[in-house]
């Protein structure tokens, strides 16, 4: 079955409501840039490359709509849609970096008429979705060298095809030695609160064939203690130009005891997730959710009522735990500053 997380057709964005897996496959449509604010908030679509490409179609859905409007207030209007979905999840900077691109290009057009500057951002739009493809399969060549014959891996929450617009950061590594015929078996973490493991991971890695297992958190460290685990792919959200990364919440956990046992720890992100105006984790924003992802369930209540929650999507993970980072430009290394910095 062919993943595809987004689509846009038809002056429409049309995204796989993430919520609803693995039971059904729904799709959910995006007619305005409230609609993708929505589907960002409350997580329909996730995963920092994903989130970024529907940002930036948010922005085109925005255009669409103001575009009747005479110039300076389509030029009004199109600043409240920037600044709406820019704030959409404070986290993933892909969001930042794709609105930040939007904005730009309006900029620089801004003589030109709203019509034209509408058509130049479902340009812009199709182009950042390609390439998103394009940047996947190239972090999944450079991240194959790395997975050795009849691998073990390790990942945690979801970044596969759902994650990004086809293909996936980590997932797409995975998927990549899975084609070599390496003969690799998967351990997906369920991936707590909201089980992106144990719900999407789990489903593409059956859609894809490939041998796999969902264990709960608290297990990977008996794996990586006994020498069950080879190396542990991960994809993030934001990364630092010292290297340090945010991920999913138990990413930074997993990192330390990959550590403690000498387990390569990777990171798979795009170039585009790296914050080159940040210098250290300290300075990433960590977006606290609803109390009420952890009190329920599928809806069902299985704590008390009145219990304290504290429930951050992200933690950081410091870049000494950190073997490598790939990305489509190559493999970097430590020191990762002086090598990140190259990139820019």
């Amino acid at each position: 079955m062919k993943i595809k997380t987004l689509e846009f057709i038809d002056e429409k964005l049309y995204l796989i409501d993430q919520r609803k897996l693995p039971e059904k496959v729904e799709i959910f449509l995006c007619e305005t840039y409230k609609d993708v604010d929505f589907a960002i908030k409350d997580m329909v679509v996730r995963g920092a490359p994903a989130i970024g490409v529907s940002g930036v179609y948010g922005v085109v859905l925005g255009a669409k709509e103001f575009k009747h409007l005479d110039k300076e207030t389509f030029l009004d209007k199109m600043e409240v849609v920037l600044n709406i979905l820019n704030k959409s999840r404070p986290t993933a900077v892909n969001l930042m970096w794709g609105i930040t691109k939007m904005k730009e290009l309006i900029e620089k057009n801004k003589e030109k008429s709203t019509e034209e500057i509408y058509v130049l951002l479902k340009e812009e739009g199709d182009r950042i979705k390609e390439e998103d493809i394009d940047i996947n399969r190239k972090m999944a060549r450079y991240g194959n060298t790395l997975v050795p014959e009849e691998a073990i891996i390790l990942t945690h929450c979801n970044a596969g095809a759902l994650a990004t617009v086809d293909y996936g950061t980590a997932l797409g590594v995975i998927r990549e030695a899975h084609y070599s015929n390496k003969n690799i078996f998967v351990y997906a973490d369920e991936t707590r609160p909201r089980l992106q493991g144990g719900k999407l991971t789990s489903w593409e890695l059956l859609q894809e064939g490939i041998p796999s297992k969902v264990i709960s958190d608290s297990a990977a460290a008996t794996l990586i203690r006994d020498k069950k685990i080879d190396l542990i792919l991960v994809g993030a959200d934001r990364i630092a130009t010292n290297g340090d990364t945010a991920n999913k919440i138990g990413t930074f956990m997993l990192s330390v005891v990959a550590k403690t046992y000498n387990v390569p720890f990777y990171i798979v992100a795009p170039t585009s997730t790296i914050d080159f105006n940040i210098e250290t984790g300290k300075d990433i924003v960590i977006e606290e959710r609803n109390s009420e992802e952890i009190t329920y369930i599928e809806g069902i209540r299985v704590m008390p009522e009145g219990v304290q929650v504290y429930n951050p999507a992200f933690d950081v993970t410091p870049e000494e735990n950190i073997t490598a980072i790939i990305t489509e430009k190559g493999i970097i290394r430590p020191p990762f500053k002086e090598n990140i910095l190259k990139l820019k």
